[in-house]
């Protein structure tokens, strides 16, 4: 895969992330089916990257979002204790994705 690709990628991960962060802040109840959709749509994006493969500074940012989005996806599943704060954490790593993501090497 070349670093257009994974760059791609990368922005398609951080596009669902904010996009399941503004649905939760919205309400999570009322699109719970719609978050979980785009929770299974993030898991097979993550899932066809190979993090190896990546420039060492992005690989240590998404070696941390990996292990946080772990978290972050059980509790999606499992309905948030508290939306709001679950929405930032989903938010925060779509816009450091986005920002970082000029680190991949050409």
């Amino acid at each position: 895969m070349n670093s257009d690709d994974k760059k791609a990628k990368i922005l398609d991960i951080a596009m669902n992330l904010n996009r399941i962060g503004n649905w939760a802040a919205d309400g999570y109840e009322s699109r719970e089916r719609r978050i979980k959709m785009f929770l299974d749509e993030t898991e097979r994006l993550i899932n066809s990257l190979q993090p190896d493969s990546f420039s060492l500074p992005f690989k240590k940012t998404f070696g941390k979002f990996l292990n946080e989005y772990k978290i972050l996806e059980e509790e999606g599943r499992d309905k948030p204790k508290d939306a709001l704060l679950w929405a930032e954490g989903m938010m925060t790593w779509g816009n450091i994705l986005t920002h970082r993501v000029k680190l991949i090497n050409p």
